[in-house]
């Protein structure tokens, strides 16, 4: 399991104590690891701080397990909602002392609520899910067959990644992997990512190649590397093509092509 990854971005902590805007966190953590969050203080220290007047001091924590996570609401008053951005409007409501509630999201927003026009909220990664190998349906149970990269093709990142491998896919094999920006505009058709941003794409690129597909890259400082971030977009591409992790019906996922080449490329297939 890669475990859990938490990530506050820069400004969603909130407005208080003379931090209007906070610098971004990202916690990992790894199965039975705990990280509290709320407002903290030198006697009640918390991992991840929210800094908004109107959440407690220890407003709750977030436990890992092997193959999800657990939230614990600590507020008497408050319940806290938790979000799923790549479902169609789901969410789960954490009510007031609830210890230990199950997510069963792979991508979370857990929103806290305060008495300003803007919510605090941050995000979670989930651990990789369980999935039974289809070849031993029906056979005693041994040691559980886990897949190598498990992949959600209904979710934002594996969009990303389809948009990733498209020109390659599409024989254009001169053409070099799309930049951040190229996504974006590629993706805007898409009814779920008409406000994608390039800070998301970025996100959900990192997310791919450090917690999905497990790549190591080298020091960017290392001579002759080039640049850090257009490798990683080609050992994401390469990665996934050899394996097979994104295939040439994979591109119905995305939004139809627009403009001259577009329609020439899908009349010469």
């Amino acid at each position: 399991m890669s475990g859990v990854v938490v990530h506050l971005p820069r400004g969603s902590g909130g407005a208080g104590d003379g931090e209007p805007h906070a610098d971004a966190v990202t916690l990992r953590l790894g199965p039975g690891e705990v990280a509290r969050f709320g407002r903290g203080s030198a006697a009640v220290p918390v991992e991840l701080r929210l800094a908004d007047p109107a959440i407690s001091r220890l407003a709750g924590e977030i436990r890992v397990t092997d193959d999800h996570w657990q939230l614990t609401n600590h507020s008497t008053t408050h319940s806290y909602l938790v979000e799923n951005p790549e479902g169609a409007g789901e969410y789960l409501r954490v009510p007031p002392r609830r210890v230990g509630a199950p997510i069963p999201f792979e991508f979370s927003r857990v929103v806290l609520p305060t008495r300003g026009d803007v919510t605090v909220s941050f995000q979670v990664f989930a651990p990789d899910h369980i999935y039974l190998d289809p070849d031993a349906m029906g056979v005693p149970w041994g040691n559980r067959t886990v897949t190598a990269y498990s992949l959600d093709e209904t979710a934002t990142y594996f969009l990303v990644l389809v948009a990733l491998c498209e020109p390659r896919l599409r024989d254009q094999s001169r053409v070099a992997v799309p930049t951040t920006p190229a996504i974006v505009e590629r993706l805007r058709g898409h009814a779920g990512c008409a406000a994608l941003t390039a800070r998301a794409v970025s996100s959900h690129i990192d997310y791919l190649a450090e917690e999905k597909l497990r790549i190591s890259l080298p020091d960017a400082h290392e001579p002759g590397k080039g640049d850090r971030r257009n490798g990683k977009r080609e050992e994401i591409v390469g990665l996934a093509l050899r394996f097979g992790l994104v295939r040439e019906d994979h591109l119905a996922l995305l939004p139809p092509l627009t403009g001259s080449g577009g329609r020439e490329r899908q009349a010469a297939r």
